[in-house]
């Protein structure tokens, strides 16, 4: 179901089960939080979430899986549980995560996309977040992520009507942040543009756009770090930083 892989500094997460269209079951959601936590640990200093089938980013959650849920109260718990720690897991990493997305993106995919820094959509990715037609509704959380980024006046039309949206109708509401001919390569040259920064800064950054509230404290531990005497070094000597 995800492929892991790493060039150099960035890291990508696949997603490759074209039998079911990418569509992630109940088990896989335990396992890409392990691969999220390797990664975290790798060294790795921004990470890609793609496709490997052409097509198709994911279809969401395994209504296989899901149809089993009406007849089993307990497995509906671990099956939101195990989902939202994912998500969790993935928005709290501390390297910047991207999000490309070439084909269609419904239901939990689209909330996948939405715990990640920053989206890219290709010129034929489409959105739907579709629980109404199914007859479920949204985990709260991801509601809560979709309101942030798109507002909740337009939340409400994609969750309230199911209806499928383009690259540019996502880009025109702040869904995805960039479109692009190729949402792989657009993600691949705006993460090596992060790879090259420091990577503290990066986790400091990331934690105060997230709204820490030690955010002052980062801002001036910061010049007392390695990083800021290696940049203002090579801004001295005319190179690029070569940070840790």
């Amino acid at each position: 179901m995800f492929r892991i892989e790493s060039s150099g500094a960035i890291a990508r997460i696949s997603l490759d089960r074209a039998d079911a269209r990418n569509a992630i079951g109940i088990d896989q959601w335990p396992r890409l939080t392990a691969h999220l936590h390797d990664i975290a640990a790798s060294g790795a200093r921004a990470l890609i979430v793609r496709s490997d089938v052409a097509g198709i980013f994911s279809s969401g959650a395994d209504l296989g899986d899901l149809d089993g849920l009406a007849a089993e109260p307990a497995e509906r718990t671990r099956f939101r549980v195990e989902m939202a720690r994912a998500f969790d897991t993935l928005a709290a990493l501390p390297i910047a995560t991207i999000a490309a997305v070439d084909g269609g993106c419904y239901g939990a995919a689209v909330a996948l996309a939405l715990a990640c820094d920053m989206r890219i959509a290709g010129a034929k990715a489409v959105f739907a977040v579709t629980p109404a037609k199914v007859g479920i509704v949204y985990p709260a959380g991801d509601v809560a992520r979709l309101k942030a980024q798109v507002g909740p006046g337009q939340a409400s039309r994609m969750l309230l009507t199911g209806m499928a949206i383009d690259a540019a109708e996502a880009a025109r509401i702040g869904l995805v942040e960039q479109v692009a001919d190729s949402a792989d390569d657009a993600a691949a040259e705006l993460a090596a543009l992060i790879a090259a920064n420091s990577r503290n800064s990066v986790a400091g950054l990331k934690r105060i756009v997230a709204g820490d509230v030690e955010a002052d404290t980062l801002f001036e531990d910061a010049f007392g770090g390695v990083d800021f005497r290696e940049g203002l070094v090579a801004f001295r000597e005319r190179r690029k930083p070569v940070f840790r």
